[in-house]
């Protein structure tokens, strides 16, 4: 799925002029993400944005938390038998990690109600990018949605804030990006 993201990619920004390109992941899809910049920022050429809706940390944390598990995670052998196939399968959506070698502005919004990825899993991995030296000179935000509003894990779309936030964040984050 990386490898695929770096082809369209490419291919989009041979075709984008001057407009900025922007990569934007969702929940499983912000490991796949995070991936994809992570190699673009190691190869020079960065988008001009990552943003983050419903990210994780890491897939053992994930999968450690996510509804299917609940019956099953304090089972002796839950790691072994669940947590340990994935991570030796080679599927690593190390959003924690590959965090640390990314260098363009961040957006990660999550909902507080979220019943998938557990929204502190979100509000970590901002907390993780925040202090890593990778994001010195970009803006990295982070926007809860209050439980009230209902988003739960893939409504925050219907939120009638989302264009004003993502304007002021990508407008600025443009500018930015040319000092």
């Amino acid at each position: 799925m990386t490898y695929d993201a770096l082809h369209v990619f490419d291919w989009i920004k041979a075709r984008s002029g001057d407009n900025p390109v922007y990569i934007w992941g969702h929940s499983l899809g912000t490991g796949v993400a995070t991936n994809l910049v992570r190699r673009l920022c190691e190869r020079e050429t960065p988008p001009d944005a990552l943003i983050l809706e419903s990210p994780f940390t890491n897939i053992r944390e994930e999968a450690r938390s996510h509804p299917f598990s609940v019956i099953y995670r304090y089972f002796p052998g839950f790691d072994w038998f669940f947590l340990d196939p994935i991570t030796t399968s080679g599927i690593k959506f190390a959003n924690d990690e590959n965090v640390k070698y990314i260098s363009c502005s961040l957006l990660i919004l999550h909902a507080e109600d979220d019943p998938v990825v557990p929204f502190h899993l979100g509000k970590k991995l901002y907390n993780i990018a925040a202090t890593s030296r990778s994001f010195r000179d970009y803006k990295v935000q982070f926007v809860p949605f209050h439980t009230d509003l209902g988003y739960r894990h893939k409504y925050i779309y219907r939120s009638p804030e989302l264009p004003r936030i993502l304007r002021e964040f990508l407008g600025k984050s443009e500018h930015e990006h040319h000092h």
